[in-house]
C-alpha cells in the first residue's frame, strides 16, 4: 500500500491480498497490479500462443462454448469467437450494479489474471488496470447470473465495455463504451484467443458483491454493539451478564470478545451504579442479557464468512486454467461459486439477526411495563405518539430480512442445456446483501434514537464516557424529541450515522471485528 497525492494506493499482489486491501479499494482507493505479475502473465499468454499453434482441439481457445464445445473452430476465426462471446453473453438485465462493486470486481480480475493461470495477455490486463485507474466503470446490470459457469452476463458486460461495446460510468455520466474509452485515451481492445472466455468465466461478480455486504456487516455489527449498550443504560439494565467468567465457560471467542466490548463501554457509567445494589429486577429480558450470545455468534459468523471470501478472492476461478510449465489447458470447475454462496448465506444470516435483536430492544424500550419509561418514549404519551411507529418501521424492515435470508445456496436449476446442470445461485445471494444492510442501519439507526431518548429521562445521571460520545455524536444532528414533530428527518440522520460507521468512530472504544 502507498499514498499518491493523498489517494491511498493498494498494489495488488496476486494470491497475497488481504481483507483490508479489498475493503480499500471498495471504498476507493486506487489499485495497480504488482510488477512480478507481468512475467506471470506474459508466461501464460506464451502458452496459449503455443497451444494454438500445435492445432489440437482445446475448450475454449478453438472450440465452441458450453453444449457447443465439440464445435472446432478455425484459426483465422479464433478472434471473432472471443468477441462473439462476449457479446453474446452480455444479456444481465435489472438496475446497474453500483460503480463501488465493479471497481473492485475489476481489481478481483485483475488479481486473478496476475496469478499467470488465464492466458491472457499484458495488452488485456493492462487495460483493465487503466480503466480501474482513469475511473471507468463499465455499466453492469445487476442480475442474470447463476453462479457457475462464472459470473457469464455480469463479467461479459464488464468485457463488452473494453471491446468498446455497452456503457462506461465515468465523472457521473454514463457514455457509450468507445466514446468513454476514446476520451480517456485508450483503444477498444481486440480479444485473442482464450481472452474473451478469460473476462466473462469466474466468480468475481458474486466475490465483489458478497465482499461489499461482508464489509457493510462488519460496520453495523460494531454500531449495533453501542446501540445495544446504550439500550442497556435505558433500560436501566445489567452488566452483570458481560462478566468474562460467563463466557470463558462457554468457550466461543466472539462471544467473550463481545462481552468484553459491552462491559467496557458501559466502564464507569452513573446510570449503571445508580442500580448496581438492591434492584428488585432480578434478570434482563434476552435482547440485553444474550447480546454476548447473539451478537458473539453473529461476529464468528462473519469471520468464517471473510475467510472464505479472502481465499475466494485471491483465488482463480475461469476455465480452462493454462499451465505455463507444461503448455496444458486442463477444464476444471473452479467457476463453480459454492463456497461464496455459502458466505453470502452466512452474512445474510448474521445481518438478519443484528438487526433482529435491535428491534426487540426498540420494543422493549416503547414498552413502559419492561422498560420503566414513559410510554413509547415520550414525555406526554396520549397527545404524542413518540416512537411508536417508528417500532413499527424497525419491525417491517425486520421481516423484510427474515425473508430475503432465506439460503440461496440451497436453490439450483439447470442452464446451457443441461449441460451446467448444479449452479450454485451465489450472485444473487451476495447481491442482496447491501440491500439487507441498508434494512440493517435503518434499524440500527432508529434503536440508536430510541435509546438516546430513553437516557435522556435520566439526567441528571449520565452513561459513561464512551457511551456519552455516542449520545452526543447524535445529539449533533438530532435534539431530544418532546412533542411529537415529523419523524422522518430525525430517522435519517441518525441512519447516516450507523450507515457511514461515524457512530463507531465517534466511540473512543477497541470494538471487536471480521480482522
Amino acid at each position: 500500500m502507498d499514498g499518491t497525492d493523498d489517494v491511498t494506493q493498494i498494489v495488488i499482489t496476486p494470491g497475497g491480498m488481504t481483507l483490508a486491501d479489498w475493503r480499500a479499494i471498495y471504498e476507493g482507493a486506487a489499485a495497480r497490479l504488482t510488477a512480478p505479475a507481468w512475467d506471470a502473465i506474459d508466461a501464460s499468454a506464451a502458452a496459449v500462443a503455443r497451444i494454438v499453434a500445435r492445432g489440437a482441439p482445446v475448450y475454449g481457445i478453438n472450440t465452441g462454448f458450453g453444449k457447443l464445445a465439440s464445435v472446432r473452430i478455425a484459426d483465422d476465426e479464433l478472434s471473432i469467437l472471443q468477441r462473439n462471446i462476449v457479446l453474446s453473453h452480455a444479456a444481465g438485465t435489472g438496475l446497474a450494479s453500483p460503480t463501488p462493486v465493479i471497481r473492485l470486481m475489476m481489481a478481483l480480475k485483475l488479481a486473478s489474471f496476475g496469478v499467470g493461470a488465464s492466458g491472457v495477455r499484458r495488452e488485456t490486463v493492462g487495460l483493465l488496470e487503466a480503466m480501474l485507474a482513469k475511473g471507468l466503470t463499465p455499466v453492469v446490470p445487476s442480475q442474470g447470473s447463476v453462479g457457475a459457469s462464472g459470473d457469464l452476463a455480469p463479467l461479459s458486460h464488464m468485457a463488452a465495455a473494453m471491446i468498446g461495446v455497452g456503457a462506461i460510468a465515468v465523472g457521473g455520466k454514463i457514455l457509450p463504451a468507445a466514446e468513454a474509452l476514446a476520451a480517456a485515451d485508450l483503444a477498444p481492445l481486440e480479444l485473442g484467443p482464450k481472452e474473451g472466455l478469460a473476462l466473462l468465466n469466474g466468480t468475481q461478480f458474486s466475490a465483489a458483491n458478497a465482499l461489499a455486504g461482508l464489509f457493510r456487516a462488519e460496520t453495523l455489527f460494531q454500531s449495533a454493539l453501542i446501540t445495544g449498550a446504550l439500550s442497556t443504560e435505558a433500560a436501566k439494565g445489567s452488566d452483570a451478564p458481560f462478566d468474562a467468567r460467563i463466557h470463558a465457560l462457554r468457550g466461543h471467542a466472539g462471544q467473550r470478545e463481545v462481552g468484553d466490548a459491552l462491559r467496557g463501554l458501559m466502564a464507569g457509567s452513573a446510570i449503571r451504579a445508580s442500580h448496581a445494589e438492591d434492584d428488585p429486577r432480578v434478570q434482563d429480558a434476552y435482547c440485553l442479557r444474550c447480546q454476548p450470545q447473539v451478537m458473539g455468534a453473529a461476529l464468528d459468523l462473519l469471520r468464517q464468512a471473510g475467510t472464505t471470501l479472502r481465499i475466494e478472492a485471491n483465488g482463480v476461478s475461469d476455465n480452462p486454467l493454462i499451465f505455463a510449465d507444461s503448455d496444458e489447458a486442463l477444464s476444471g470447475g473452479n467457476f463453480h461459486a459454492e463456497p461464496v454462496a455459502f458466505a453470502a448465506d452466512m452474512i445474510a444470516l448474521a445481518l438478519c439477526e443484528i438487526g433482529s435483536i435491535a428491534e426487540r430492544r426498540i420494543a422493549m424500550l416503547v414498552d413502559p411495563a419492561l422498560s420503566g419509561l414513559p410510554a413509547f418514549l415520550t414525555p406526554r404519551p396520549g397527545l404524542n405518539s413518540g416512537f411508536m411507529i417508528p417500532q413499527v418501521t424497525a419491525a417491517a424492515l425486520v421481516s423484510e430480512n427474515k425473508q430475503r435470508a432465506y439460503p440461496a445456496s440451497v436453490d439450483s436449476i439447470p442452464t446451457s442445456a443441461n449441460q451446467e446442470d448444479h449452479v450454485s445461485m451465489a450472485a444473487h445471494g451476495a447481491r442482496r446483501l447491501l440491500d439487507m444492510a441498508d434494512n440493517v442501519s435503518a434499524v440500527i439507526g432508529i434503536e440508536l434514537l430510541a435509546a438516546c431518548q430513553g437516557i435522556d429521562f435520566h439526567a441528571p445521571l449520565t452513561s459513561s464516557a464512551a457511551l456519552e460520545a455516542a449520545r452526543g455524536h447524535l445529539r449533533a444532528v438530532v435534539p431530544t424529541l418532546g412533542d411529537d414533530r415529523h419523524f422522518h428527518p430525525d430517522m435519517e440522520a441518525a441512519t447516516a450515522l450507523i450507515r457511514t460507521g461515524s457512530l463507531a468512530t465517534a466511540v473512543a472504544a477497541e470494538l471487536p471485528g471480521i480482522g
